[in-house]
């Protein structure tokens, strides 16, 4: 009844018994009979059987069974033990029953059947009916309903008939994994157990919750619907065990009337009519309804309390005129002989706990709720089994086990929704003590006062407490092994997941027949896992075979080839299930694989996707035909490796520490490996999961993998089914090509470093530029794929600058200073412009993404700059005349400012603005230069001076802006210096050479700040020194990281010189000029400080021993002078 029943047993139910258990509980404490059940617990509810001690003693001298059990009840029970025959009254009322049922049924007279609503289900007549009698159809059913709620204005008494709804042969595994094998097809007959009953019913007794199975045959028609029926000797009146039969039959099948038929010797005296709330006032039959209610509650708290361990056979006993009820916990002693599986309830319960556990896995909408109660099913139904014996149902256990733990989401130790601590109140643990519970009335105890009590679990020591209200409490309480283990990470999770696959595995292994063919292997020897040097591997071509070899592979898995090497027969149960083993292990070691990535244990990653694909790869051996989620899930696999790959390359540092994590094996993994390997030579993936040393190879392994990946999903047509999935392998796609490629561009560049002696570019840097153009184009076309357009700039960016090392390396070797600039050199340059202007309109404007936006227009300013400089520094004379390469210059220069944004505030704002300045200094030069060596239109030559004139403006106005570059500014305002003196000496008149003059020293004097920042530097630096040891202070001195002091000097120097000159040529100036015409006092002031400062630098310069500090500060002083004397005769300028 518990299997037809299944969605009630474990949760909704309290018992499930015969009513004719029920009625002999609930009559102990008025019957001197004997009482002897069998009490079984699932979840909170509690499975009663009759436990007929007399036929299981007779049928043990026959079987061997249950001898155990005789010699234990001979011993502390009944020592004089013989069998009871059942006297001749007994089989003479048993045959009139009969007789009176017949003809009640078949009669001239007999009552009409009640018509069936719904189909019935009728196992047979009750014991004793003609086969014609079998043809009366009983009360209809009502169908179970979903949920048993009941309604408080209702009566406390009442009963829902049920149609028997057989469970389904499969197990329902958690969402996205497959549905495990079916079990027990040849029905619950094949352990001899079958639903006798005629009618099942939810019967709600008072707060108890009973599913009830009845025999009692029930008459119906005309004005009396339904009534039981009942034959009594009319010499013998009704007493209160036969009231409180009938009126428990009817209240139990909801039956309103009982019509007693009352005989002589079989004669028909009279029928009687009484309704069924009159029983219990009849005469000699009084009984108080009040009472048997608290002694079912009592019976009930005290099984509740006392049957606690699940799976275990309990043994209620009631000896024949004892008071005392003994409760024996049957499994304990039967596990103290030699064979514990001689308790023949074992398979039975153990049946039923799994079936209770499928049911639950079944219902998704309340699965994370009963986990608990579903484990704790499970591991209590695997310690009644025995692996020789029932392998199928151990595997598939084992299996429903590991679907409890998710693999596919973060663990949530907090939610309301999911408590994972917790269960319902009726949960109970195997591991908790049982605790006698007590109130102020009295007591039920396991103590051991009379001599026989000391193998019971609990006793009633007097069947008069069963009558009073609430003697006996049933303990509610949480116990901590139903709780769903709490895992404190992900691996701990996944190795829970992998012991019960390794438990299934085992079961599967050990029921294959032809396991003698196989050859033996030792599970404690580790299986190697194989460690690839460069030396040995192949390289990238043999990589290329591999790969070609895998995707035939997996053509041939699609075309449903499959082959298994331990001989199991595909469709079979250990075939089934021994897939779905292997799939979850693999999706266990994929978890504990991404788990270590995140961890950054790239060589413990390396390993556990080794094994998640071995599983894979056992499971495509098996397989017929591969599922589309299976793909995918392959696909997972591939991506992970790619991905732990390429980190392994990036992290070369700790190959030693990698290669230690991933030699490591656990005998977990090892006896899975095992199991594999029975099936197949887990080979197929090894070109993925090998550690290698070999950077180049490492990298080319991570794209063949995500290539795999890719193709998997193109020719499996999962493209479109999942995009998600499609655009991930695309990006990493494009990403290790732009990896590649930079590592074949950064070596291409370290060959042009060790080029000395040859000028030709070599054919080594020629092959490493192809293939690393060819990467960046594969990925660029990759990210354009999937309108990724960052992405896809920053490989055009990437290829740019591959062109830019090409051109570098078209440059003739250094120490030749006849060279020009090279045609290949400006097509590589201007070939990089492309691409950099490509990456631009790839993002379309910054918004799209400001810092990549922001860098390749920084490059593509270097670019320009770079090319500009080139043709200004090596000027191709022999090819183009002057003016051209004047202007390709000047272009150039300006695009590159054009891409160089001083204004926006970044980090990278100080350089862009050094940048700008130096590109206003060179064009400033240029025009200079053009100056001094044009002779003729005097329209170009004043273009010239303006432009000249217009960018040192610029430059010196963007170096004051920078704290950082006082070198540079001192050298534009020397060069403006001698800009002015070339205008001068172009000058005749006095005046006009003494506004020059007036004008070059006014620039002289704006160089304060710069040789201030030099003073401070060069006095943070002293203190520097004095603070140090003197081995320091020199290492300090030397090193100078902050100043060049070798320029400083230099440009110190030229500094005076054109400072000793200005200041000369202005005093003999204004000398003459006072001779000539008389000076104002303006003139003569001016005249008066130009020869003291004059007269200071001549010391100045003729005393070499002043240190470059010392000159600094004077050259500072003096111009703190000269800049009082510009501020006190304005009209001089």
């Amino acid at each position: 009844m518990a299997y037809d029943f299944i969605d009630s047993v474990g949760n909704d139910v309290d018992v499930v018994s015969d009513s004719e258990n029920i009625k002999k509980l609930l009559k102990i404490p008025y019957s001197k009979s004997h009482v002897s059940m069998a009490v079984h617990r699932i979840g909170r509810t509690l499975l009663l059987d009759e436990l007929d001690i007399q036929e299981l003693f007779m049928r043990s001298s026959q079987t061997g069974d249950w001898t155990w059990l005789k010699e234990f009840y001979q011993r502390l029970i009944d020592q004089k033990w013989q069998r009871k025959k059942k006297s001749k009254e007994h089989w003479y009322q048993k045959a009139i029953l009969s007789k009176f049922l017949y003809y009640s049924i078949n009669g001239d007279g007999a009552a009409q059947p009640v018509p069936s609503t719904s189909k019935q289900h009728q196992e047979g007549p009750v014991a004793g009916e003609s086969d014609e009698a079998g043809r009366a159809s009983w009360p209809a059913p009502f169908e179970m309903p979903s949920s048993l709620s009941e309604d408080p204005g209702a009566s406390n008494q009442g009963n829902v008939p049920l149609e028997p709804s057989y469970l389904v042969g499969h197990v329902a595994s958690a969402p996205r994994e497959q549905n495990l094998t079916p079990l027990f097809n040849d029905g619950e007959n094949s352990q001899g157990l079958k639903n006798d009953f005629v009618r099942n019913i939810l019967w709600t007794f008072e707060d108890i919750h009973m599913l009830v199975g009845s025999n009692m045959p029930i008459f119906g028609g005309g004005r009396y619907p339904a009534v039981s029926l009942r034959l009594r000797d009319n010499n013998k009146p009704i007493n209160v065990l036969t009231g409180i039969d009938y009126w428990l039959d009817n209240l139990i099948c909801n039956v309103p009337e009982l019509v007693m038929c009352f005989h002589v010797n079989g004669i028909v005296q009279k029928y009687e009519m009484i309704k069924t709330e009159d029983i219990p006032n009849l005469e000699n039959s009084n009984f108080s309804t009040k009472v048997i209610k608290d002694i079912a509650q009592n019976i009930l708290s005290f099984l509740k309390s006392n049957c606690t361990k699940e799976g275990h056979t309990y043994w209620l006993f009631k000896a024949s005129g004892s008071d005392i009820v003994k409760l024996y916990d049957l499994t304990t002693l039967c596990e103290e002989t030699e064979d514990k599986y001689q308790n023949p309830f074992t398979m039975p319960v153990a049946i039923l706990l799994y079936k209770v556990a499928c049911n639950m896995m079944l219902k998704k909408n309340q699965n994370k709720k009963h986990y608990g109660t579903i484990r704790t099913l499970l591991l209590n139904c695997l310690k009644l089994l025995d692996n020789g014996r029932h392998p199928q149902i151990i595997a598939s256990a084992n299996y429903m086990l590991s679907e409890l733990f998710q693999l596919d989401e973060p663990k949530k130790e907090d939610s309301a929704d999911f408590p994972i601590n917790g269960n319902s109140d009726e949960s109970y643990s195997e591991e908790e003590e049982e605790m006698p519970d007590s109130d102020e009335n009295g007591s039920y105890s396991n103590s051991s006062d009379p001599p026989d009590d000391n193998k019971a679990v609990a006793i009633i020591k007097s069947v008069g407490e069963l009558s009073v209200p609430e003697k006996y409490k049933s303990v509610h309480r949480i116990r901590p092994s139903c709780a769903f283990p709490v895992c404190h990470g992900t691996e701990e999770r996944c190795r829970l997941v992998l012991n019960h696959v390794l438990e299934g595995l085992k079961s599967v292994d050990s029921s294959v027949k032809k396991e003698g063919d196989l050859p033996a292997a030792d599970p404690s020897t580790p299986i190697p896992l194989k460690y690839e040097d460069e030396s040995t591997s192949g390289g990238p071509e043999s990589l290329e075979k591999q790969m070609a070899l895998f995707l035939d592979k997996m053509g041939s898995f699609q075309k449903g080839k499959h082959s298994s090497q331990s001989g199991m027969i595909p469709g079979s149960w250990q075939y089934k299930m021994k897939l779905q083993l292997i799939l979850k292990s693999s999706r266990a070691y994929y978890v504990l694989s991404d788990a270590a990535m995140i961890l950054q244990k790239y060589g413990r990653a390396l390993r556990y996707i080794k094994l998640a694909l071995q599983c894979h790869d056992t499971y495509c051996c098996l397989c017929g035909s591969m599922l589309p989620e299976v793909l995918v899930f392959l696909c997972q696999c591939l991506t992970l490796c790619g991905d732990i790959q390429l980190m392994l390359a990036q992290n070369a540092n700790n190959r030693a520490a990698y290669l230690e994590e991933y030699n490591y094996q656990t005998k977990e993994d090892q006896e899975i490996l095992h199991s594999l390997h029975r099936e197949s030579r887990c080979q197929v993936f090894a070109w993925a999961t090998d550690l290698s040393t070999d950077l180049e190879y490492q990298l080319s392994v991570s794209c063949k993998c995500y290539e795999a990946a890719y193709e998997i999903l193109l020719f499996s047509n999962l493209k479109s089914q999942n995009p998600e999935q499609h655009i991930q392998v695309l990006k990493r796609m494009g990403n290790i090509r732009n990896e590649i490629g930079v590592f074949y561009m950064n070596q291409a560049a370290a060959v042009q470093t060790e080029r000395v002696v040859s000028k030709n570019v070599s054919t080594t840097e020629q092959q490493l530029w192809k293939k690393s153009f060819s990467c960046f184009e594969e990925g660029i076309q990759n990210f354009e794929s999937i309108d990724d357009a960052t992405n896809a700039a920053l490989l055009l960016c990437n290829t740019g600058r591959l062109m830019r090392i090409c051109a570098q390396a078209h440059c003739a070797a250094e120490g030749d200073f006849k060279r020009e600039f090279s045609p290949e050199e400006a097509l590589y340059y201007n070939k990089a412009i492309d691409y950099y202007l490509k990456a631009l309109r790839s993002l379309g404007k910054r918004d799209v993404h400001p810092a990549v936006w922001d860098s390749v227009n920084w490059e593509l300013s270097t670019t320009y700059f770079t090319m500009a400089t080139l043709q200004q520094d090596y000027a191709p004379l022999s090819r183009k005349a002057q003016e051209q390469i004047e202007k390709e210059v000047s272009e150039a220069m300006m695009k590159s400012l054009k891409y160089c944004d001083v204004d926006t505030v970044s980090e990278r704002q100080p350089l862009c603005q050094y940048r700008a300045a130096t590109i206003h200094h060179r064009l400033a030069s240029m025009y200079h230069s053009c100056l001094r060596n044009q002779v003729g239109d005097e329209h170009l030559r004043k273009q010239h001076r303006v432009l000249a004139d217009l960018h040192y403006s610029k430059a010196v106005r963007l170096f004051q802006l920078l704290k950082d570059a006082p070198c540079e500014f001192l050298r534009v305002q020397l060069e403006r210096v001698a800009f002015a003196e070339f205008q001068m000496a172009s000058q005749n008149s006095s005046a006009g050479k003494l506004k020059t003059l007036s004008g070059a020293l006014d620039i002289m004097t704006k160089t304060k700040g710069a040789f201030q920042l030099i003073r401070k530097e060069l006095v943070a630096e002293t203190e520097q020194i004095k603070d140090k040891s003197p081995a320091e202070s020199v290492s300090v001195s030397d090193s100078s990281a902050g100043l060049n002091k070798e320029e400083v000097l230099k440009l110190l120097g030229i500094f005076e010189s054109r400072m000793s000159f200005l200041l000369l040529q202005s005093i003999k100036l204004l000398t003459s000029s006072k001779k000539k015409i008389g000076g104002s006092n303006e003139e003569e002031a001016v005249l008066k400080t130009n020869k003291q400062v004059y007269s200071l630098l001549l010391r100045a310069t003729a005393n070499k021993g002043l240190s470059l500090l010392e000159r600094t500060e004077l050259i500072v002083s003096l111009l703190e002078q000269l800049a009082a004397r510009s501020q006190g005769s304005p009209g001089l300028h």
